[in-house]
């Protein structure tokens, strides 16, 4: 990656930590704010106290408040953000479950030769079987459309 598009994504994530840093002062909420570049993005991982009501159930509330910070570092960038966001380690948990997910899966295809739909995730949960499957020789692909869109296993060709 070029010096000066990892100038850009650090900029990015000062100014996706300066947004979060307000958000948790107006909720009076602590915890402190990561920022690094990862896979070609800004990554932000914000860490300590009693922060699980910001993640929600299933993701819900991280992923709002993703979104929401992506549309303030455009606001001040002009260009559109890809940033992550992450609280308690909750992405990593997830991805390590997801992972596990499509491990299992590619065995049942390996051993019945048919394919397996499964349930709808969101476009981050996608890309972790996504990736997970191509690693284990299979392929996949998307089906359907959001909020619906899910993975499908293939058998090997």
């Amino acid at each position: 990656m070029e010096k000066t598009e990892i100038s850009r994504l650090e900029e990015e994530g000062d100014l996706a930590a300066d947004y979060l840093e307000v958000l948790l002062d107006i909720a009076d909420l602590p915890g402190d704010i990561d920022i690094d570049v990862e896979n070609g993005r800004a990554a932000l991982a914000i860490e300590g106290g009693e922060l699980t009501h910001l993640i929600g159930e299933e993701g819900e509330v991280l992923e709002a408040l993703q979104e929401l910070t992506r549309m303030a570092v455009q606001q001040n960038t002009g260009d559109r953000s890809r940033l992550m966001l992450d609280i308690e380690g909750f992405r990593d948990k997830k991805k390590s479950a997801l992972r596990t997910l499509a491990q299992e899966r590619a065995e049942e295809v390996k051993s019945t030769g048919e394919s397996i739909t499964l349930p709808p995730m969101n476009a981050f949960e996608r890309k972790v079987i996504h990736d997970t499957i191509g690693e284990l020789g299979l392929a996949s692909e998307s089906e359907g459309e959001e909020p619906n869109r899910c993975v499908v296993i293939l058998p090997a060709s």
